[in-house]
């Protein structure tokens, strides 16, 4: 039986419920832990979870909740005291008393927008503790986010549910803004909105084995959990036992032998032969070094995708499209399109590569809270 590797980032979870929940609600969203702990669990083995609210309160969110491995610490509240303070000193004392009691925890996850954790944040780094931050943008203190190593917008995690039950992305594009801030011509201006058995299973290829959209879903968790790597290290460099260690911490159930490989490096080497991946030497033997194939070509051909896109659109609303939305309306055109698929963890992230290859350009609108993208005119070039 394999230890604990001593390397890898321990993280403790402390979550400020009733802030997060709140704040997700107020931009249309509901707080749910698995997509948080799929990001974090891309960063180290999670140790302790731990939720505070007082339950009754939030009901609905329980079974979410247990269902993440969330250990609910209940608060409840008295009719004549003051709510918020309660849940926070707790979690406060507990993240202390964790931190100068267990010295293996190396990274503290608040999750809160609260700036009340700040002083919080302060002692924590003072112990040497790493501290990742995570709250909904818009109900964030300003200064939190700074006083941590990391802070992570919740709604900006990939796979984050509605108040409606779709995931998230947006819905459709309902129209253009109504010009640029810089000068743009009238077009511009925004208007409305086979089954084997036996032996023959045996002797077939694993491309037959396993069904084409359980193959395609394993590229996308591959892609997305070695983009997710990739960004977390200082070098760069993914060993394809991390990789295999950070699919485990998404989901302890993960086993190559579903998708029909009878091991790890034999799906690797699948992936490779597909040009997902390219596997180098790596530090140790019998431990390849995992990174992203380079797949110009597809990813030229998803950047021209894109392009199109923004310029028909531009053409159907009279205006720049927004961002929300632009993932589904690529979709209409190509239904097999993800941003996954080439490493990027995000369509935002995506759309900003887009932009530093000069494929198209992209501005915010601070009044609208919104990115819009297009494809500039000659004349602008």
């Amino acid at each position: 039986m394999s230890s604990p590797d001593t390397n890898e980032e321990r993280l403790a979870v402390y979550i400020d419920h009733e802030n997060v929940a709140i704040g997700a609600r107020s931009v249309g969203l509901r707080f749910d832990p698995k997509p948080l702990t799929d990001a974090l669990a891309e960063r180290g083995r999670l140790i302790t979870r731990r939720a505070y609210a007082d339950w009754n309160l939030f009901r609905e969110d329980r079974r979410g909740m247990v269902d993440a491995n969330v250990e609910l610490i209940e608060i409840p509240q008295r009719s004549d005291s003051v709510r918020k303070n309660a849940a926070d000193i707790q979690m406060a004392v507990d993240a202390m008393e964790l931190a100068l009691t267990r010295d293996f925890v190396s990274t503290f996850v608040i999750v809160s927008g609260d700036s009340d954790f700040t002083p919080l944040v302060g002692k924590l780094r003072e112990l040497n503790k790493r501290v990742i931050g995570v709250g909904v943008k818009g109900s964030t203190s300003a200064m939190l986010p700074g006083s941590c190593d990391e802070f992570l917008f919740y709604d900006r995690l990939d796979g984050v549910p509605r108040l409606d039950g779709r995931g998230g992305g947006g819905g459709e594009a309902h129209g253009g803004r109504k010009g640029r801030s810089k000068s743009t011509s009238g077009s511009r201006r925004g208007g409305g909105g086979t089954k084997t058995d036996g032996a023959a299973e045996k002797a077939a290829p694993v491309e037959e084995a396993s069904s084409e959209a359980d193959l395609r879903n394993l590229e996308r968790l591959v892609t997305r959990t070695l983009s997710g790597l990739q960004a977390s290290s200082t070098d760069g460099v993914v060993l394809s036992s991390n990789l295999k260690r950070a699919l485990l911490r998404k989901d302890p159930t993960f086993a190559e032998q579903d998708y029909g490989f009878r091991g790890f490096r034999e799906m690797l080497r699948h992936l490779e032969s597909h040009k997902v991946l390219v596997l180098t030497e790596g530090s140790a033997q019998g431990d390849p070094q995992v990174d992203f194939a380079s797949r110009s070509t597809d990813v030229d051909e998803a950047f021209a995708l894109l392009r199109r896109t923004v310029e028909e659109l531009m053409k159907e609303l009279g205006g720049d499209p927004p961002l929300s939305g632009l993932k589904d309306q690529v979709r209409k055109r190509q239904e097999s399109f993800s941003e996954k698929d080439f490493g990027y963890s995000g369509f935002l992230q995506f759309c900003k590569a887009a932009v530093a290859r000069g494929v198209l350009q992209m501005d915010w609108e601070k009044d609208d809270e919104e990115y819009y993208l297009y494809v500039p005119s000659s004349d602008e070039i």
